[in-house]
């Protein structure tokens, strides 16, 4: 009997506010040509009552809220990854799983690597279930982060976004049911990216985009050595990839079909149309969610290519540090009626636009979400009304509203 595994449900929350990527390049001066090299629309854009611990609930929340008491209870492991963590101890998965109202008999943990975590996550998640040492088990794996950009961040500042994406994972695989054992890995230690303190990033732009690109070639060579008769052009229907701007997807697309196709430039902007442009709808809007980011790209690929019947989707996961990933999977068209449930665009859609002022003000503060305080206090009510139109109406969302005691605490709102 084949074992079928992988993502059962899948949502993204990408926060409750947003900021024009024009808006942000007239505020910051920047040289308005270059919008185009990003091919991004908007970010969203974190409030202080937000932080990697909600963007992890409020993403997770309405998966478990929608599952029957017996299968909620058959989630037997939970993984975070983050690179916003929030204590050097204790895990943002802790407190995930106490306000998700999770079985206490559940293993608990959150891990690191960039933007590849998630992925890494989610093959150990699928090696368990599979395993089958506990028939009918589940997994939550929720990818979740919080920009900390500003100004000087450059151009990297329009392309970051804040957020997180949740998924299950088991034998009913309605999202995605992944080609277990077809996979391809590529890593090594390069400083192109890096969080040194809690309050600000560090990056070696070009680097970061020459790694990127050539771990994408790397990992599916190496994905071709153990999978057979594997064809760029015909194996895969759909291609979703790791999406720090979407303009850096186009430039990977365009190197990986020269690569192993040897297409001609007129073929390569046809596929890329065809194949990647789908998946690029969501991030456009959103910026990098770092190791949410590729899983983003792949709702968003449900959500908008015209695909029929039966799609095998290739999917690239890059962290920097750096490890990276090739691997792929099949959907069809319950995916889509899957991730309708969650009406993943509407949330995006419901966003309140912030002025550039708006968003400077918020920075100050957004800033120190990370940094460690013995008490601080959230006045959440100054933030309803982003609350209260990007839940729309839905059921209620959790807030950070401070620290006791270096207790983070929060409340449903």
């Amino acid at each position: 009997m084949t074992v079928r595994i992988g993502i059962e449900a899948l949502n993204v929350h990408a926060g409750f506010a947003q900021l024009s990527t024009t808006a942000l390049f007239e505020g910051r001066g920047l040289d308005q040509d270059r919008i185009g090299h990003l091919m991004m629309r908007a970010r969203s854009i974190a409030l202080p009552c937000e932080d990697p611990i909600t963007n992890a609930v409020n993403a997770a929340a309405p998966i478990v809220n929608r599952l029957a008491p017996q299968d909620k209870e058959r989630i037997e492991l939970i993984l975070t990854s983050s690179e916003s963590g929030v204590d050097f101890s204790k895990s943002i998965a802790s407190y995930v799983h106490e306000f998700l109202g999770l079985s206490r008999k559940c293993r608990v943990m959150e891990v690191k690597q960039a933007c590849y975590a998630a992925t890494g996550a989610l093959q150990i998640a699928a090696g368990y279930l599979a395993s089958g040492v506990s028939p009918g088990a589940k997994a939550l794996v929720i990818a979740t982060d919080v920009s900390m950009v500003d100004a000087r961040a450059g151009y990297a500042e329009p392309a970051t976004g804040t957020g997180a994406s949740a998924m299950l994972l088991g034998d009913d695989p309605r999202v995605l049911a992944l080609d277990l054992g077809a996979f391809g890995a590529y890593a090594y230690e390069t400083m192109d990216s890096a969080r040194p303190m809690p309050d600000y990033d560090i990056a070696d732009v070009d680097g970061s985009l020459f790694a990127y690109l050539d771990c994408l070639s790397n990992s599916f060579a190496d994905y071709r050595g153990k999978v057979a008769d594997v064809d760029l052009r015909t194996t895969f229907d759909q291609l979703a990839l790791h999406t720090p701007f979407a303009g850096l997807v186009r430039a990977a697309h365009r190197k990986l079909m020269r690569e192993q196709a040897r297409a001609t430039p007129d073929a390569i902007e046809a596929d890329f149309a065809a194949r990647v442009s789908p998946s690029l709808v969501y991030p456009s809007q959103v910026g990098n969610l770092c190791s949410g980011s590729v899983y983003l790209a792949l709702a968003s690929l449900i959500d908008n290519a015209p695909y029929q019947g039966t799609a095998r989707v290739g999917l690239f996961s890059y962290g920097s540090g750096c490890a990276s990933e090739f691997f792929s999977g099949l959907i069809d068209e319950g995916s889509r009626a899957a991730l309708a449930e969650l009406d993943i665009a509407g949330r995006l859609n419901a966003r309140v636009e912030l002025g550039f002022a708006e968003y400077t003000e918020l920075l100050a503060e957004n800033s120190r979400c990370l940094v460690p305080a013995e008490n601080r206090k959230i006045e959440v009510e100054r933030y309803r009304r982003f609350l209260d139109a990007g839940r729309g109406g839905r059921e209620p969302v959790l807030a950070y509203r401070g620290t006791e005691g270096y207790h983070r605490t929060y409340e449903w709102v």
